[in-house]
């Protein structure tokens, strides 16, 4: 059988706009050629006209391309997406962004065979592909194509039944909540750290972005204001043994008051000394999760325990204790409910096995 044929390299200088695009610092392109002055304001307007000609003109024809890369707000998976859409074009032999143009399925499907060469996860070659079917269907959105060459590409078959992330037992998790010391500021944040992370099914981005005033009664109940995937916002209600361990541990550090400042803080800062700024998320795996995991048995190398294993654990718990499905997609800020149900192992449970049957 025949390769697919690479796309001819261009004979112009590499473009490489469309593979380091950031849209937080890229100024707006100045086109060659002749520019043109933008419309006409109304007559009698006072607002001042902030763009150039120059710079009007270079944004109406910035490719759209560029266009849906600044269109993903979400600036962990605009990294992500760009890496995938940099390992196509270099499969391809894709240098300028208008060669997107010319790509058919084929140069999918043999895209999709070297990722599988390459001993790729499915789930990460289903991500690859639905990067550059992203990207596609905007280009199709635009005129800019007329099909997304993505489309009928098959992909590896997904789990459907069981999430990879490992949940706790019961056992594990109250040991867990227990580990941190109860007599020293870090243990009493680490205590109401892992409380919020178990009862409610937080990321670990989402807990480093509560402010204190995330903190808020609404009907009477205490909740936590949660700002999610695509700067979307919900509200949770706070397990009443979180709130008590919140609570003691902002009486303890002092910031309760500090309605605009983060909620959870580093204890000491040997580098600048400045204590008023969020935790690293980085540093809530490694210092509190993975720590008193340790502690407690729970070994991260061997278990692959990770901070999402708390929301696993969170959601795994609710939907055992017959937490309605819908409630639990909505509470832990899914955007479809296929996610969800990854975490619903009540069809899975380990003393449901026949194998507890067995009496010789």
């Amino acid at each position: 059988m025949s390769k697919t044929p690479k796309l001819s390299p261009p004979k112009t200088p590499s473009a490489q706009g469309l593979l380091s695009f950031e849209p937080e610092s890229a100024e707006p392109p100045v086109l060659p050629g002749r520019t043109l002055d933008p419309p006409a304001r109304p007559a009698g307007s006072l607002t001042p006209r902030v763009l150039t000609a120059a710079e009007f003109q270079g944004l109406a024809e910035v490719p759209p391309e560029l266009e849906w890369f600044a269109n993903i707000a979400n600036a962990k998976t605009r990294r992500a997406y760009q890496q995938d859409v940099k390992d196509f074009t270099a499969f391809v032999g894709i240098a300028r962004p208008e060669e997107f143009r010319i790509v058919t399925r084929a140069h999918f499907i043999a895209w999709r065979k070297d990722l599988e060469r390459r001993e790729l996860a499915p789930s990460t070659i289903r991500r690859k592909l639905s990067a550059l079917s992203s990207l596609f269907d905007h280009l199709c959105e635009q005129n800019a194509i007329t099909h997304n060459p993505v489309d009928g590409v098959k992909r590896p078959k997904a789990n459907n039944n069981e999430g990879l992330t490992p949940a706790l037992g019961d056992a594990q998790a109250r040991a867990l909540l227990d580990a941190p010391p109860a007599n020293t500021l870090k243990g009493q944040r680490d205590r109401a750290i892992l409380a919020t992370l178990l009862y409610h099914g937080l990321r670990r981005e989402e807990l480093c972005k509560l402010r204190v005033r995330d903190l808020q009664q609404r009907e009477g109940v205490l909740h936590l204001r949660i700002e999610g995937k695509g700067d979307k916002i919900r509200f949770v209600p706070v397990a009443a043994k979180a709130a008590r361990l919140i609570k003691e541990y902002l009486e303890v550090a002092g910031h309760g008051d500090d309605l605009q400042g983060p909620l959870f803080r580093p204890v000491k800062n040997n580098s600048t000394g400045t204590l008023n700024k969020p935790l690293n998320p980085a540093s809530v795996y490694q210092e509190v999760v993975r720590r008193y995991g340790q502690q407690v048995g729970i070994n991260a190398d061997v278990h692959g325990f990770c901070v999402h294993s708390l929301r696993a654990t969170a959601a795994t718990n609710a939907l055992e204790h017959n937490a309605d499905i819908a409630k639990v997609q909505e509470w832990l800020g899914h955007a479809n409910v296929s996610t969800t149900r990854l975490y619903d192992k009540r069809k899975h449970r380990p003393e449901d096995s026949p194998t507890f049957r067995v009496d010789y």
